[in-house]
């Protein structure tokens, strides 16, 4: 084991990643100025245009700035094609690369999560504490709240096709909605987003720069944690890498906030997880956890392409010089149009199946395509209509290829290896075809790009779906709450048979949202936060 050169002090909670997760923790508990709170992270600052422009996602994700640069290993359920699994290495972690669409699921997906025995999370639980930070374009209500950090307001564009789309659900009997997030969130609308005046505000801007001043709290960037420090079972602290010198750093209680795949990392690197696999990669086996890096889950979401007539798309502006040089001319003036566009604009909550309670298909529809994200749009006016399943059944895995804490994580999501989700992606693909079928958006003459309509039969369907299909950028549950075996966290998010360890953010979700990830994080947060706060007073 590599010498630790320096010693960097001792701190009452110590937080490993300042992301969407790491950014809440680090605000509430340094609140109390008699909380020494230490933030480690292993990017650096997001003070960076392509982070504020919201359009800037393209050129944050596979950007070694703000990006960790992960890949899948190749998928079988993608006909053998390894995606580019982006996820944030900045200040502000995902919430400065994301999509930025504020979404909070469905209200059975935290009932569910109670009913598995996780007392303190059903959707009456929970639904406080994403209140408690938001900053709610329409004000305080029932559902939302105002004048906390996170902001939530209505884009800054419209599309007339868009619009069309929505007439288009309502032919197929799903109706308009002007909020997503109520607990149910059947219906068609455009999404709202976390930006301010047009920016995008991610957690660093919302939770942290407010925050500067405090004595009693240290942000530090750069910092690669690679192990924790043990005196027998409980946890004293972690070491960590910056610029090429270990340092080791004393703490009462360490946090993992390092998200769905560096968090099971951690454990693994510091002798906590399968022991099968921690003894083949030669770690030294300080407890066993069978469920560290199991239970992967995600959205795969599905991008067909349709070519239009008779409207407009950002494809034909994006081509035209002037209409170009407007684009920026119109956000650098008035903070809108184009330039501060979410990924998607437009959502649709359906049902593949009538029968279903609650939607389980979730679209985002854009007025533009491309053969791939972050490649140029094509120069034939297009849409692309993206759908996924909101409850995949397939689980995958996140483990350590190597003890060598810099070398690659072998991420394995397993996509369509169930029949129930072959069967979704399917129905999906019958689904999309009925919307672009309908009246509203027929007018403009749609002809499919991708995947085709030559191909009709399930068996070229799903062949085709595992062509186009690809990440929404929803990892989750690799280190998942709950009290049976599997289990890597109890529901106040302690680690099982360890002391002064806890892990916070998406990894330990038990079952994935119906919606996106992002603000969940920030309410698991807040629920941890007062857990961990309530745990010092007692």
């Amino acid at each position: 084991m590599t010498e630790v050169s320096s010693s960097f002090g001792d701190y009452d909670y110590v937080i490993v990643g300042a992301g969407s997760a790491g950014c809440v923790l680090a605000n509430r508990l340094s609140a109390d100025p008699k909380n020494r709170v230490l933030l480690l992270e292993a990017g650096g600052s997001d003070r960076y245009h392509w982070v504020n422009i919201p359009i800037g996602y393209l050129y944050c994700m596979g950007n070694p700035r703000t990006d960790w640069l992960m890949k899948t290993e190749p998928e079988a359920g993608l006909n053998g094609r390894s995606l580019n699994y982006p996820r944030g290495k900045v200040l502000g972690g995902c919430s400065s690369i994301n999509g930025m669409i504020y979404m909070r699921g469905q209200a059975a997906d935290y009932d569910g999560w109670r009913q598995a025995g996780n007392v303190g999370w059903g959707w009456d639980d929970v639904l406080p504490y994403f209140l408690k930070s938001e900053d709610y374009h329409g004000g305080n209500s029932a559902m939302h709240g105002a004048g906390g950090e996170w902001r939530i307001e209505k884009q800054r564009l419209s599309w007339p096709i868009l619009d069309a789309f929505r007439d288009a659900a309502e032919e197929l009997g799903i109706p308009r909605t002007d909020d997503f997030n109520t607990g149910t969130n059947e219906g068609s609308g455009y999404f709202e987003v976390n930006q301010k005046r047009g920016a995008r505000w991610n957690t660093s801007k919302a939770f942290l720069r407010g925050i500067t001043d405090r004595q009693n709290l240290r942000v530090v960037t750069g910092a690669e944690t690679e192990r924790l420090t043990f005196d027998g079972r409980r946890i004293t602290g972690l070491v960590f890498r910056k610029d090429g010198q270990l340092h080791q750093v004393k703490s009462g209680q360490t946090i993992l906030a390092a998200g769905a795949i560096n968090s099971p990392k951690l454990l693994e690197l510091s002798g906590v997880g399968r022991p099968e696999l921690l003894s083949r990669l030669g770690i030294e086996i300080r407890h066993a956890l069978p469920g560290v890096g199991e239970n992967l889950q995600d959205h795969l979401q599905i991008r067909t392409v349709f070519k239009v007539t008779g409207a407009a798309t950002l494809n034909q502006r994006y081509h035209n010089l002037f209409s170009r040089a407007a684009m920026g001319l119109e956000y650098a003036v008035k903070r809108s149009g184009p330039l501060s566009m979410a990924p998607s604009q437009l959502g649709i909550f359906a049902k593949s199946d009538p029968r279903l309670e609650t939607p389980d298909l979730e679209y985002h529809v854009q007025p533009l395509s491309t053969d791939r994200l972050g490649e140029p749009l094509h120069r034939y006016p297009a849409v692309t209509v993206s759908v996924c399943n909101l409850r995949p059944e397939s689980r995958g895995t996140v483990h350590m290829a190597s003890a060598d804490p810099s070398a690659a994580t072998k991420i394995q999501p397993n996509y369509l290896s169930t029949d129930g989700d072959r069967n979704t992606a399917v129905a999906s693909l019958r689904h999309v075809r009925r919307l672009m079928k309908a009246k509203a958006v027929a007018r403009f003459a749609p002809e499919e790009m991708l995947p085709g309509t030559q191909y009709d039969s399930d068996e070229d369907l799903l062949r085709k779906a595992g062509d186009i299909g690809t990440t929404i950028f929803h990892p989750v549950g690799t280190c998942k709450m709950g009290a049976d075996n599997m289990a890597v966290v109890d529901d106040r998010l302690r680690v099982h048979g360890l002391e002064g360890l806890r892990v916070v953010d998406a990894s330990i979700m038990p079952t994935i949202v119906s919606g996106n990830t992002n603000s969940p994080v920030i309410m698991i947060a807040e629920r941890a936060a007062e857990m961990i706060l309530r745990d010092r007073r007692t």
